[in-house]
């Protein structure tokens, strides 16, 4: 199969690899498309220390094309949406209604039994991102990182949902839980930023701020529902926003960049007994700094979010129940398509910001 791998910090480049059959517990998916998320160039240039060589891609849909001993819930033909989180059920964190922290699903680029599937055309194992290692004609996945879903559904608008608009949308209503009338600032307007301010529209937010550097991704903003755009290239974003809401600031603010000052900005914009909600990942190596006293006496709420707080086999459902009645949009999310030879573009594009979501889509 064709697969995009990184071997060395900064590089990346399509390799024919060797797969072999699923295991216990595990299927085979034929790929039908995968999303390019910057969570797949923070592997490349080593923001996310994880292995190599290795597999990109965690946000994708296919076909189950096999199934491994024990698998059960699951036919040949059927089709999936992956996460990149699998969801062992039983363990402390999925018993208690958090399964995005599932311990089974710590990132190591093996497999769930610490082996491989993959190999080089010299026998050499090749770790797989996230368990999945889905930007490839073909991945071996658990079969608890597998939601079955309807095949009506095109899988380049499913794929969506694996990561950046589950993240998104979750952030919005399962982390920050945006209030009917409320309003929202967020900072930062790519694939994740613009399914943030879709949450925000699906939860009846009144005020819709994107905050952005760039005009054309601040068009794309209101296109899926900003109420109002500010170029924080040309005037201050705090101040800004704090204008558009009389003063005060947003009920709820959102970084989804993962940059730190970024941070402190979408901080600084919430107002007093407000709620920021950081969704963008930063560097290991990289601290965000609160003043201690106003940290106490504006009683702002600061939260993290791990892909949007998702139980992903019931949110995935959801989600794309809400894009089959029209009120969740991910048509036009997919603004630019390649193939898998031509991954290396896509990534490319997704450094210069050209795309709402490019997809891979396999023949």
């Amino acid at each position: 199969m064709k697969a995009l791998v990184t071997r060395e910090l900064n590089q990346y480049s399509v390799e024919d690899l060797k797969i072999d059959p699923p295991k216990a517990g595990e299927l085979r998916i034929k790929m039908g498309a995968t999303g390019v998320c910057h969570s797949d160039l923070s592997v490349i240039n080593g923001t996310l220390p994880l292995m190599r060589p290795m597999v990109l891609g965690h946000e994708g849909a296919g076909v189950v094309a096999e199934l491994g001993a024990g698998v059960t819930g699951f036919a040949v033909g059927d089709h999936v949406v992956l996460s990149f989180a699998p969801a062992c059920g039983t363990c402390h964190f999925c018993k208690t209604k958090q399964p995005q922290f599932c311990t089974v699903g710590q990132p190591h680029g093996r497999m769930l039994d610490g082996t491989a599937r993959v190999h080089g055309k010299d026998g050499a194992d090749v770790g797989v991102m996230q368990f999945l290692g889905c930007m490839a004609e073909e991945a071996i996945v658990p079969a608890i990182s597998a939601c079955k879903i309807d095949k009506s559904i095109p899988l380049d608008r499913a794929a969506l949902v694996g990561c950046g608009v589950m993240t998104g949308v979750g952030a919005a209503i399962n982390t920050a839980k945006v209030t009917p009338g409320s309003s929202v600032a967020v900072f930062g307007c790519g694939g994740v930023g613009l399914s943030i301010i879709q949450g925000a529209r699906l939860a009846g937010a009144a005020k819709i701020i994107a905050v952005d550097v760039a005009d054309k991704k601040l068009e794309m903003a209101r296109h899926f529902g900003a109420t109002h755009t500010v170029n924080g290239s040309k005037e201050s974003s705090v101040m800004k926003c704090k204008e558009l809401t009389g003063g005060h600031g947003p009920d709820f603010t959102f970084e989804a960049v993962g940059i730190p000052s970024l941070m402190m900005e979408t901080h600084a914009a919430a107002r007093r007994g407000g709620t920021t909600t950081i969704v963008g990942v930063g560097k290991l190596t990289e601290q965000v700094p609160f003043n201690a006293l106003m940290l106490s006496m504006e009683g702002k709420t600061v939260k993290g979010s791990f892909y949007g707080d998702t139980n992903f086999m019931s949110d995935f459902p959801m989600l794309l129940d809400l894009y089959t009645s029209g009120k969740l949009n991910l048509d036009d999310m997919v603004s630019a398509t390649y193939s898998i030879e031509d991954a290396p573009r896509a990534l490319q594009d997704l450094e210069k910001g050209v795309n709402a979501r490019g997809v891979i889509v396999y023949r």
